[in-house]
């Protein structure tokens, strides 16, 4: 059996390629993106014409692998977890429709937020949407899920969602590999009106899925990634979801663990599991990764109220950041190495731009154009110019989702703030940049937007942006003015004529938009790199 040095990410688009994939649709987003671009970069998934572009944001992802499930194919959709947010209303409405081929959904959580707003935990979505969630607790088992995954989805007819953590997406170890999987031949849907979600027949799906759940926890309960594992101490019950497994058995030697365990890997959580721990111990501790959905849920489960429960909730745990082998080892008392700061091999300092980023030169003229204004009026989104909330820049004001710039603006400004300028990149305009800006240009709302354009999606290392070459076509097809449109090169050498036109724009009493393009830095250089060698 081959075996493969592979990160966790990289395990899940093996596993998918294997198991007889058709399609893959995604948005990049950190911790979630190399799962496209394994992908993209694998001569097998090319052979197999699998289906690997970046769509514009992560509800016409999760869209378009849907109409490929409809299609009888096998298709997968992939984001970080703050991207759920953005495919929930397909995501959530695909419970209901069922699907046909398929559909493996595999969001990547980032406890800590080591780079998203906020630690949002997607198994909520999961319980939300009463499907099948899958949480791998190390990279076999997520190569192994992807095939169990897929073949579950098309046994009860609905989606799967598979939640991974940043440790997960980013950890590499060795994987043994499959006999690989043919894909699906094309077969349209049996019931031809099953995604029609008319409100009659949307109830009748419904209750349908509700009568599924019976058949999901037994599921959930037979597959073999759920397990109970007595212990020789019963004193304390543990149970461990997901890579918290791993964290716990860390801490003791041959990785054997001397109190029962309940190994979580696939919700929704079964039954007869809790039961059996919580018959054999007079405490339990709760191992999860993000917020304590099981600790929360134990109080339903269990037989005998009064068994103490311990985890997030009673302080036990932290209730923010990730687990560690350390945090593990201190909720149940054992010894751990002395605090003590780690020494400075490195001294501290925050991320910048990068030396010769267009977004500093477009900040330079942005703060000269406003250095008559107050500050607290310049609304800003989500990429690499989100740094210009710090020095030496303070140039910006927010950053809360994807497109908010646009729609705070209008806001500000229709509560009277003058001026309200929108800070935005050229991917995240297209990813949710543009129906804001139709609200702003439908009202002529006084706010200028100033699209930073770099040609690419740059935070997430560089992937193709929807936006190239059709930023101007979009905004005037909204139905700005083309007198209102301004394109701009941000170098020093235009310092003085730049701030003149981003002075007018402020100044105008409507809506006005000006792009700063100029081509990263870093994929710059990596097309000369790569033309050098050609």
């Amino acid at each position: 059996m081959q075996k493969r040095l592979l990160l966790g990410d990289e395990v899940i688009a093996q596993g998918a390629i294997d198991a007889g994939l058709s399609g893959i649709y995604a948005y990049p987003g950190t911790p979630s993106t190399e799962i496209m671009e394994y992908i993209q970069t694998s001569e097998e998934a090319w052979g197999k014409k699998i289906h690997c572009r970046w769509s514009a944001n992560e509800k016409t992802a999760m869209e378009a692998a849907l109409g490929m499930s409809y299609c009888g194919k096998r298709a997968m959709a992939c984001m970080k977890h703050v991207g759920m947010n953005v495919a929930a209303d397909a995501f959530i409405n695909s419970a209901v429709t069922g699907v046909n081929g398929g559909l493996l959904v595999v969001v990547a959580d980032d406890p800590s937020m080591h780079s998203s707003q906020n630690e949002q935990d997607s198994r909520f979505y999961g319980q939300f949407a009463l499907i099948p969630v899958l949480e791998p607790s190390n990279q076999q088992e997520a190569y192994d899920m992807t095939f169990y995954g897929f073949d579950i989805s098309e046994k009860l007819e609905l989606p799967v969602l598979m939640r991974i953590t940043t440790r997960m997406a980013h950890s590499r170890t060795g994987v043994r590999l499959r006999e690989k999987r043919r894909q699906n031949e094309l077969r349209l849907p049996a019931n031809p009106r099953q995604y029609v979600l008319l409100p009659a027949i949307a109830r009748q799906q419904y209750q349908k899925l509700l009568h599924q759940q019976p058949v999901i926890e037994q599921e959930a309960g037979s597959s073999g990634y759920d397990a109970f594992i007595d212990g020789t101490d019963p004193s304390l019950g543990i149970i461990a979801c997901g890579i918290a497994y791993n964290y716990l058995t860390e801490n003791f030697a041959g990785n054997v663990c001397p109190h029962p365990v309940v190994k979580l890997s696939q919700y929704p959580v079964p039954a007869e599991l809790i039961r059996t721990i919580t018959g054999k111990c007079n405490k339990i501790l709760v191992l999860e990764e993000g917020y304590p959905l099981v600790e929360a849920q134990l109080a339903g489960l269990i037989p005998h109220p009064g068994l103490k429960i311990c985890g997030r909730l009673d302080g036990t745990l932290p209730r923010a950041g990730e687990l560690t082998p350390d945090i593990v080892a201190a909720a149940l008392g054992l010894a751990k190495p002395a605090d003590r700061p780690a020494p400075a091999i490195v001294v501290p300092r925050p991320p910048a731009l990068c030396k010769g980023c267009g977004h500093t030169d477009m900040f330079h003229v942005l703060n000269e154009a406003m250095k008559d204004y107050p500050p607290g009026c310049v609304f800003s989104d989500i990429g690499c110019y989100t740094l210009g909330a710090l020095p030496p820049h303070l140039a910006i004001n927010s950053c809360v989702d994807m497109g908010a710039s646009i729609t705070m603006a209008k806001g500000a400004a229709d509560s009277g703030l003058s001026p309200s300028i929108a800070v935005i990149g050229d991917s995240t305009f297209t990813h949710s940049g543009m129906t804001g800006l139709l609200d702003v240009i439908l009202e002529n709302t006084p706010v200028v937007v100033v699209i930073s354009d770099n040609l690419t999606t740059g935070m997430t290392g560089g992937q193709p942006s929807s936006a190239s070459g059709a930023i101007e076509k979009i905004c005037l097809g909204l139905g700005l003015p083309e007198e209102r449109l301004k394109v701009l090169v941000p170098l020093k050498k235009y310092q003085t004529e730049n701030v003149s036109v981003l002075k007018e724009s402020i100044a105008y009493a409507g809506t006005s938009v000006v792009v700063f393009r100029r081509e990263c830095v870093q994929t710059a250089a990596r097309r000369v790199r790569s033309a050098g060698k050609q």
